[in-house]
């Protein structure tokens, strides 16, 4: 299939021939329709976009607002942007503040577009992830070596990480590198993730992994043959109408994204516009790990779709698989890129067990609740105008409980 051609089946999917390429072994998934009722009954997906009905939020909302108009009183973060979907309705949709504490800075408005930071695992890396499994083209438990040769080494632990460990957080990599305070260039950075030692043996237990990520946005490249800001634009903004989601965004956009940290130790120069994250910079804003900016409908839009099965982006079954939990290594809270509630956690004490979601650095998260059809969003640049302030920990799960609360769906 061309470049530009339609991708679209005469059954609404993304992919042609799905049913010569589909993973046989995902009939084997646990999975009841009964855990995405915005599906019709005969298997049909809501309309791609949430209906607008937020008319009465400030009253409905009062207490979860007030809570992001004290924070950022109490300069938790300058601005933030919210938005709420409950049964294909999108009930809440609100900016606050100003892109910067000073009085004459712009106002946030609903329009305004955050960096999202490691959202971008869920929105991004893992929906290209859920795509290539459900063609066929991704197996799980392929070792990461067969896909990168360059990630194998001495250690004999490293042949036994697989595509799966990354998805799932329990490959044993690091959390966190400075990758960038000696690399110049995309492919330096590459090599760095590459040869990273491990910190655990593959599989013994669950550690978040900016490094993992980096290496799997490789890695789903080459399996797809496409970079993964070009793939995920025709595969998954694009068929959803996401008009305000892009790694790189255009400089048509800058007075609308706000600035994210006042960077005077490694870029010298106000972050806006441009990826928060070194490394993300350094590899040119796209990563498997970062680099996706967007505003608060857009990700309604896409929990939308997940609301609905996955629609039209994947199968129910797929995001099924993808959404459940670990059973592996034990007491891990990550499913295949998301995160599902713990406790305590930052999602609150009401999302029920199935729910998935995934924060991000700079102050953005996304929550999603399939038994109650319910979907959170909160975007803030808390990074503003440094990283220092960790606030926000205290006020995600009260502003989420607060949500729940409002809707008399605790």
């Amino acid at each position: 299939m061309k470049t530009g051609e339609s991708e679209y089946t005469p059954d609404g999917h993304l992919y042609p021939l799905a049913e010569l390429c589909y993973k046989p072994n995902i009939e084997h998934t646990t999975f009841s329709p009964k855990r995405f009722p915005a599906m019709d009954s005969d298997g049909g997906s809501n309309p791609r976009c949430p209906v607008p009905a937020h008319e009465q939020q400030d009253a409905v909302f009062a207490p979860a607002f007030e809570l992001i108009q004290q924070a950022i009183t109490d300069r938790v973060f300058p601005a933030a942007s919210v938005a709420i979907t409950h049964h294909s309705n999108l009930v809440g949709l609100k900016a606050f503040g100003r892109f910067t504490y000073e009085a004459d800075s712009p106002e946030a408005t609903t329009a305004t577009v955050f960096d999202l930071a490691s959202v971008t695992k869920v929105l991004a890396t893992t929906s290209m992830a859920m795509i290539l499994y459900e063609r066929g083209l991704l197996d799980l438990d392929l070792p990461v070596a067969a896909v990168a040769a360059e990630f194998g080494g001495e250690d004999p632990r490293r042949d036994a990480v697989t595509l799966r460990m990354l998805l799932s957080h329990s490959s044993g990599l690091p959390a966190y590198e400075k990758l960038f305070q000696r690399s110049k260039t995309r492919d330096d950075i590459l090599s760095a993730a590459f040869a990273t030692p491990l910190s655990a043996d593959p599989g013994e237990h669950a550690a978040y992994s900016d490094i993992g990520f980096i290496i799997l946005g490789v890695a789903l490249e080459r399996i797809a043959d496409e970079p993964l800001d070009r793939f995920c634009q025709h595969a998954v903004f694009g068929p959803l109408a996401m008009t305000h989601t892009a790694f790189n965004p255009p400089s048509a956009w800058r007075a609308s994204i706000l600035p994210t940290v006042n960077d005077q130790s490694f870029r010298k120069r106000i972050i806006q516009g441009e990826v928060q994250d070194e490394n993300a910079s350094v590899m040119g804003g796209v990563a498997g790990h970062a680099g996706l900016f967007a505003n608060a409908e857009d990700l309604a839009i896409f929990a939308h779709a997940m609301l609905s099965g996955g629609r039209p982006v994947v199968r129910p079954e797929t995001l099924a698989l993808f959404m459940r939990r670990e059973p592996s290594p034990p007491g891990t809270s990550r499913a295949l890129g998301w995160d599902t509630p713990s406790s305590p956690s930052q999602s609150g004490k009401y999302l029920s067990a199935n729910s998935f979601g995934h924060l991000g650095y700079t102050g953005t998260s996304l929550w999603i609740d399939p038994q109650r059809q319910l979907s959170i969003t909160l975007l803030t640049n808390r990074t503003w105008p440094d990283c220092g302030n960790q606030a926000i920990k205290q006020l995600r799960p009260k502003f989420h409980d607060a949500v729940i609360e409002s809707l008399k769906c605790a």
